[in-house]
């Protein structure tokens, strides 16, 4: 039987903030990333119930400007960090673990690095966290950003950015393509458009081997987006980690492989807890 997945929005920062619940034992928290349509129930859709049945009290949540949540005055990268570390303590979580796709990766790792204690670490595929590489990877990144500024609502664009997204094609269903164009129009849109305005995120790659929590990364090796050779490199920079590619596989490593992903992470997680 599937976990019951229970919807609720708390105050964050003065932002109402949705979340997305359900299971229960040691808390983990999912933390989305930045690309058009991104929210807790379109990102983790295929993780939040099968890590509950794991043994784990699931949290998803929307950042600030996406999904369900409020739109903030203030669209900086500190200020998602600063609301992602008040959204642990407004659910009163002690010690979660963090998982984080892409750019919600890289808040992970600045809350573990600011705002300790919390447990176990998965990063998923980003560019945002992991060390810039060669000058074709840089380019790579480059280029798929530009591809996210240029993204304007439409279900035809969404699908399109879908086609991007994931490597298995028949996962970019009619539901998911509407699910999040649906999240990426109206005033999201006009949050994306403010948050480009603010500064880029600071690069931390000088102090990833302050990360001592455990850590698991996942990578896609058809990632159109983040080059492979950046998941080594973040391999290198971190002092207790795994690194785990799957090739036939893009940038949702938890969508393309969502039944190896869940397993994996439900074991690491476990593990000597």
């Amino acid at each position: 039987m599937s976990a019951d997945i229970e919807h609720a929005i708390i105050d964050v920062l003065g932002i109402p903030t949705f979340l997305a619940r359900a299971g229960k034992g040691r808390p983990v928290v999912l933390i989305h990333g930045g690309s058009p349509g991104a929210c807790a129930l379109v990102n983790w859709k295929l993780n939040i119930a099968p890590l509950a049945e794991a043994g784990f009290a699931v949290h998803a949540y929307d950042q600030p400007g996406f999904g369900r949540s409020g739109v903030p005055e203030d669209h900086s990268m500190e200020f998602r960090i600063a609301h992602a570390s008040a959204f642990i303590e407004a659910a009163k979580l002690d010690r979660p673990h963090l998982i984080g796709n892409s750019m919600g990766a890289y808040i992970a790792a600045r809350i573990a690095l600011e705002n300790p204690p919390v447990g176990k670490l998965v990063f998923i595929s980003t560019s945002t966290l992991a060390p810039r590489g060669s000058s074709a990877s840089q380019k790579t990144a480059e280029a798929h950003t530009q591809v996210l500024r240029r993204y304007e609502p439409s279900l035809e664009n969404m699908r399109e950015l879908t086609k991007g997204t994931l490597y298995n094609q028949d996962l970019v269903t009619d539901e998911l393509v509407r699910e999040r164009y649906e999240m990426s129009a109206g005033a999201r849109y006009e949050a994306m458009l403010e948050r480009q305005k603010t500064p880029p995120a600071i690069p931390i790659t000088d102090e990833l081997h302050r990360l001592t929590s455990k850590t698991m990364v996942l990578w896609g090796a058809n990632d159109r987006g983040v080059a492979l050779e950046r998941a080594f490199l973040l391999l290198d920079a971190l002092p207790d980690t795994e690194l785990h590619v799957f090739k036939n596989c893009a940038h949702w490593v938890h969508w393309d492989r969502a039944e190896r992903f869940n397993r994996l992470v439900g074991d690491f997680l476990l593990q000597d807890d």
